[in-house]
């Protein structure tokens, strides 16, 4: 046998600063190749009009457009699904959208390109209610076939025009494809990534505990645990920029002036502290590449007096899921207080989904029957409309020390100038916070509609689940107000939510924690699209919500259907 030259292995060159791995959609398109080039070049016109209507409608976090990229391969068999395979490979496709026109023959197009790439690469058909070449045909089939060899894929049979060269889309159609582009770049996006928590789970919450393993089989998501004292010992060695601190201390002052309370030059001190640990957390996540984080604070770090408390970190979390600091616009960086993991998982999602709305993390504290708030409104004297939302359906206060996103003082789109008009750091409370250090607090204002729920664990079916609800903020008179704030926490952020569907009685019994999280502007069909590809159950127990609301769920994949419903097909899975 002739010896083989020796081949050298290649070395790679380094890379000094690694870019996280990025989602980008494949569309492609399957056709019969027994028909006319006019039908053909029709099916290339389509791909492109699909990949051109989705090309910077889906944005990160950070507002970065997702790539789109197209081929003009029409898959008529197992050789064009190898090119197409091929050049998606090279463009780093790691979500596919399927845009038949034509019949075809399911398992030598869509089924050979699908099986080149991994099993968890999320798939969309999306064709017209098409007569003449009937694309709609082959989309049941090929939705059918993937569905029985126990792949979830997600069917648009939406509407474009039977005839013309250059059909576009209709609203609806695009608005569904757009919505699972989302829930598909949530689900790869963050696949890989990770999380940045310091401490334990806080006050013996188990509903915030981090389930590493279930957390990374679920979501490919992992945490990095760092213990508090590495915190304290970076803050005692003034591991941050000093200037920088000036610059953002000058920035609260600017912006809040004597609604920062300072009563002492120590509370001066205490309060530049809270802000270096925003500086040294944003600098070790950044380096981490981290998309979330999360601090444990209660109760080593301030407020257990058998060692030295450390002042709160209120204004740290809050600027983290904010959409902007003293440095301009950001990306909101999800951060939970008191570490809680499912909390912060929660808000990951959502403000991925959301294309990177600022999250809000509340205690789930006092809700209000509608009998409530009329006996404290007699009580003071405040005279009621009968048709206010909040008589109709009763509210809950969601309140917590940290953790509230600043956009939440003021509507979506408000001037940063204008958000913080609303904002005030008043000192903390000392019997919780004997360390000291500043609350954040303001009121939100009515009339921000959103989603409001909580992601839950259980070990015995090892699943998550998502109870959840459409939510809108409402706002009572301002005695009124301040009465309700003031039987809680007056110098925490107040939100008060009305949910869409759930009554009061069923708010109260139902929660999974003691804390709840709301995101503006994220579609219903967005969230549901995102359980149906992570596997989480999807949960509304509420008995005035339908099963089914056209124009706002996603249509259940069939996959459920064949497997007995959704809850079961992913016990299954």
């Amino acid at each position: 046998m002739k010896e083989q030259p020796k081949i050298a292995a290649k070395c790679l060159p380094n890379i000094e600063k690694p870019n996280p791995k990025i989602p980008v959609i494949g569309v492609f398109t399957p056709c019969d190749p027994r028909i006319d080039e006019a039908s053909r070049t029709r099916v290339r016109n389509i791909v492109g009009l699909v990949a051109d209507a989705i090309s910077g409608q889906v944005v990160l976090p950070d507002k970065t457009p997702v790539p789109v990229v197209y081929s003009t391969v029409l898959v008529d068999g197992e050789a064009q699904a190898d090119i197409v395979a091929q050049q998606f490979r090279q463009a780093g496709v790691n979500i596919l959208v399927c845009a038949p026109d034509t019949w075809s023959f399911p398992q030598l197009t869509t089924i050979s390109l699908l099986q080149q790439f991994p099993k968890d690469t999320p798939i969309n058909i999306t064709c017209g209610n098409s007569g003449p070449r009937p694309g709609v045909v082959y989309a049941h089939a090929v939705a059918g076939a993937i569905s029985q060899y126990g792949k979830m894929v997600h069917l648009n049979v939406g509407s474009w025009p039977d005839t013309g060269m250059m059909p576009k889309m209709s609203q609806p159609t695009l608005t569904a494809l757009i919505d699972w582009c989302y829930a598909a770049v949530a689900v790869v996006g963050l696949k890989g990534r990770r999380m940045m928590v310091f401490g334990h789970d806080s006050m013996g919450m188990e509903t915030a505990l981090s389930h590493i393993l279930p957390t990374r089989n679920a979501f490919g998501l992992e945490f990095t645990r760092l213990d508090m004292k590495l915190l304290a010992d970076m803050l005692q060695k003034g591991a941050y920029d000093k200037n920088e601190l000036k610059a953002l201390r000058a920035w609260i002052n600017k912006h809040l002036g004597k609604r920062l309370e300072l009563k002492t030059d120590a509370d001066s001190k205490r309060f530049d502290q809270s802000l270096a640990m925003y500086l040294i957390n944003r600098n070790m996540m950044a380096d981490l590449n981290a998309v979330g984080g999360g601090f444990m604070s209660q109760l080593e770090w301030g407020s257990d007096p058998r060692g030295i408390p450390l002042p709160v970190a209120d204004a740290m979390e809050s600027m983290f899921n904010s959409t902007f600091d003293h440095n301009g616009p950001k990306a909101a960086l999800p951060f939970a207080t008191e570490a809680d993991a499912q909390g912060l998982l929660t808000m990951l999602f959502f403000t991925y989904l959301s294309g990177g709305n600022p999250p809000l993390f509340m205690d789930f504290r006092k809700v209000w029957e509608s009998w409530e708030i009329k006996a404290l409104a007699k009580k003071n004297g405040i005279k009621l409309s009968p048709k206010a939302d909040y008589i109709m359906k009763g509210l809950v206060d969601g309140n917590n020390s940290g953790s509230a996103a600043l956009d939440w003082a003021a509507k979506p789109g408000t001037a940063v100038s204008k958000i913080m008009e609303g904002v005030a750091m008043p000192l903390a409370d000392e019997g919780y916070f004997p360390g000291g250090g500043n609350s954040v607090t303001f009121m939100t204002p009515s009339g921000i509609n959103g989603i409001a729920g909580r992601l839950a664990y259980s070990c015995l079916t090892n699943k998550f689940t998502m109870i959840w609800d459409e939510a809108t903020t409402t706002e009572v008179p301002k005695k009124l107000e301040k009465a309700m704030c003031n039987l809680t926490n007056g110098s925490w952020p107040h939100t008060f939510v009305v949910p869409k569907y759930a009554s009061m009685v069923e708010y109260k019994q139902y929660p999974p924690a003691n804390h709840f999280h709301m995101t503006w502007d994220l579609p219903v069909a967005r969230l549901q699209y995102w359980m149906d590809l992570t596997g989480v159950q999807n949960s509304t127990p509420w008995a005035a919500r339908p099963k089914f609301i056209e124009g706002v769920d996603r249509p259940e994949p069939l996959i459920h259907l064949i497997n007995g419903g959704e809850n079961r097909y992913k016990s299954l899975v």
